[in-house]
């Protein structure tokens, strides 16, 4: 990410996607056109303010990467703002901001995104800015060697000087063999180094094309209107042609990982995931809403089992989480993380856990706290829509990632149909130990040099 500062856990873990509207509804409320060249474009009126976002999703990231070049959709993310064949370095953000806008982008493993929130009638100025860049960047050596600087100090701040950051990508390293998301989003540190310009020429010729985008604008515009400006813009810009990317499943697990990491920090840190099925890849849906609801049975608000119990009744913890992203594109992880309590141990928090896992296990979850989590979920669904930031978020996730955006529409009713019956069965057939990965970092005795670098 460019400016924002979000660390590379969240970006892993961002977002539960939910919607209020039916089916029927939603339809009617989202737009949807694709120009000949492929180029997607979906569009969500909201009149509530004169207002509106664009955003561009890219179906890249770094799942999409392979040894020796990771970092490299985060690399080119910085550089989309580096000049073009007609704007100059840094000019891109200086017209959004001269038209009262604010702009950004992020990249996750599954997708890069660019986007602006401007005032509504300001749209032609975003779809012209992100069509000569979706064409015409300039990635000139000079400006490169400047970002690369920027993202290596990026990955020092957020990862190498942070015991948790640091812990988090070498828990990932550990818990996936195949899976490309075993790779940090920001890159290892070598293939930074090793990095080059041609690189970045090679991934933007091959993945930066209509065909392999997709458009959202939700705010005060017509829907009509935002497809004229849209093939006025993009409608030129040809095609290209690429060969599909490979598939990178993940292999199966046989038994669980363990790990004791060393870090130069104050308190220790414990993290634990399982593998788990996401929309994408499985089978069966029900399971995937069911494991949703157990994340928030487990972590959503004080009143969740391991806060009230772990926390505030053993004691055992300073804190403890759950986590659960159902809209990966491949195969993820159900986390758990937590800080031991003073006087307590890893070992303790963990064996705490999963006492909570194995009690879920035979326990059915009573109907009073399913449905506390539902409306939980509902209220989250409602926080949500005064954001026409995350509703685009929402559809171009969703379509980016492979589940397509009509998915939003389906959330809400598949979540308040999950029984306890269904949620006793995903913790019985995915919280097994041959799925587990678990990781204790011990913190090792910080000297004042050390000390004041962590402090800043």
């Amino acid at each position: 990410m460019r400016k924002l500062s979000v660390t590379v856990f969240l970006l892993n873990s961002l977002y539960s996607l939910t919607a209020f509207a039916s089916p029927e509804l939603m339809s009617n409320m989202v737009h949807e056109k694709v120009l000949k060249n492929g180029l997607k474009i979906l569009v969500k009126e909201d009149r509530r303010a004169p207002v509106m976002v664009s955003q561009v999703w890219y179906k890249v990231g770094a799942s999409y990467e392979y040894d020796g070049i990771t970092g490299v959709s985060h690399v080119l993310e910085h550089m989309m703002f580096q000049g073009t064949q007609n704007l100059e370095p840094g000019e891109f953000s200086k017209i959004i901001a001269a038209n009262g806008g604010q702009e950004n982008a992020f990249t996750g493993a599954d997708y890069t995104a660019y986007f602006q929130t401007m005032e509504a009638s300001r749209l032609e100025v975003s779809l012209r800015l992100e069509a000569e860049r979706m064409q015409h960047l300039n990635l000139q050596q000079k400006e490169y060697e400047k970002e690369l600087q920027v993202v290596m100090e990026e990955r020092r701040l957020r990862t190498e000087d942070k015991p948790q950051g640091q812990t988090y990508e070498y828990f990932k390293a550990m818990a996936y063999t195949s899976s490309p998301y075993r790779n940090p989003i920001i890159g290892w540190m070598q293939d930074l180094k090793d990095m080059q310009l041609a690189d970045l020429a090679q991934w933007y010729q091959r993945w930066y094309a209509p065909n392999n985008a997709t458009l959202v604008v939700v705010g005060d515009v017509d829907a009509t209107h935002v497809f004229s400006l849209a093939e006025k813009h993009f409608g030129a810009i040809p095609a290209v042609s690429s060969t599909p990317i490979k598939q990178r499943v993940e292999v199966p697990q046989l038994g669980v990982r363990r790990s004791i990491i060393k870090q130069t920090a104050k308190l220790p840190y414990l993290l634990m995931g399982y593998k788990v099925p996401v929309l994408n890849t499985t089978d069966k849906e029900t399971d995937v809403y069911a494991l949703e609801l157990l994340s928030g049975i487990l972590s959503s608000g004080n009143s969740a089992r391991l806060d009230s119990r772990l926390v505030r009744g053993q004691q055992v913890a300073t804190n403890a989480s759950a986590g659960y992203d159902l809209n990966a594109r491949l195969d993820s992880l159900f986390l758990f993380d937590g800080v031991p309590a003073d006087g307590r141990s890893l070992q303790e928090l963990e064996e705490a856990i999963i006492s909570e896992i194995d009690n879920l296990k035979k326990t059915l979850v009573q109907q009073q706290e399913l449905d506390r989590i539902k409306a939980q979920v509902i209220a989250a669904a409602v926080y949500q829509k005064d954001s026409n930031f995350y509703q685009a978020m929402q559809l171009g996730m969703l379509e980016t990632v492979g589940v397509g955006w009509q998915k939003e529409a389906e959330y809400l009713d598949k979540v308040k149909a999950v029984t306890a019956e269904q949620i006793m069965a995903v913790a019985n057939n995915y919280l097994i130990e041959d799925h587990l990965t678990v990781v204790h970092m011990q913190p090792q005795p910080i000297d004042n040099k050390q000390e004041a670098r962590h402090a800043q």
